[in-house]
């Protein structure tokens, strides 16, 4: 099973600890966040990762190597010259997702409780180009879908911006879910990106392409999901792993 991590990020929010170390590197109860990721998708099953990387990545390729790719098979999706973006890193790590079989997307500073089992076989079940893991929760970025949990657009709540290719598109008339950089898809994706080229965000990929194609929601409000990319949420990140290991 095939994964890939975003680890490229420029961590902006964890300043000044990204300075001088990747986001991927910042530990979280003793642990980087990249290993949390990992060991989570190995214990899932998924054995061949793509990691992309861009600022300090070098640092990123030796905690690897030091580790032995925690013995599963990785890849690295260089993107140290030019940073692509969600969707232009995905079409960028093609040449090692394309196949077969779907493939799961997690970013590297979520953590989560999600069986990622359970999400990728729901994936398989729908039979969709994308299915994104979301929940009802406060986000000012929100993604809009339909009764049948198909996407139709997106939405920030702040700034009231919209954006979706149906005509006459009303918001009000669509469930909001916020998303959870998590997802699975279809290697059916890379015929859609032809058009798409560079740096570009995967939710702009997929406003367009749910007008041709199901993007589908994965619903799951009994997650428990932090942003560890949010300097506030470390302690809250680091105290929910100790409670777990007591469990």
């Amino acid at each position: 099973m095939k994964a890939m991590i975003f680890a490229a990020g420029l961590g902006t929010r964890l300043r000044p600890l990204t300075d001088t170390t990747p986001k991927a590197l910042i530990p979280v109860n003793g642990k980087p966040m990249l290993e949390n990721v990992i060991m989570k998708l190995k214990a899932a099953g998924f054995d061949q990762i793509v990691i992309n990387i861009h600022h300090l990545g070098e640092q990123i390729m030796d905690f690897l190597d030091k580790n032995n790719n925690f013995g599963v098979q990785i890849y690295i999706s260089d993107e140290r010259d030019y940073l692509l973006d969600t969707g232009g890193g995905i079409k960028n790590a093609s040449v090692f997702l394309r196949g077969n079989e779907p493939f799961l997307v997690h970013n590297v500073d979520i953590l989560s409780d999600v069986d990622l089992n359970k999400l990728y076989q729901s994936h398989i079940e729908t039979g969709s180009l994308a299915t994104l893991l979301v929940s009802c929760r406060a986000a000012s970025r929100q993604l809009l879908f339909n009764k049948e949990n198909r996407m139709c657009g997106w939405q920030n709540i702040k700034t009231e911006e919209v954006k979706s290719f149906y005509p006459e598109f009303d918001p009000r008339d669509y469930k909001s879910y916020a998303f959870s950089g998590i997802h699975v898809i279809s290697p059916k994706i890379f015929e859609f990106m032809d058009e798409w080229t560079g740096r570009f965000s995967i939710i702009d990929f997929y406003v367009s392409a749910c007008v041709k194609s199901d993007i589908h929601a994965y619903v799951d409000d009994n997650q428990h999901l932090i942003d560890i990319g949010k300097p506030e949420n470390l302690l809250q990140a680091e105290a929910w792993l100790k409670s777990r290991t007591l469990e």
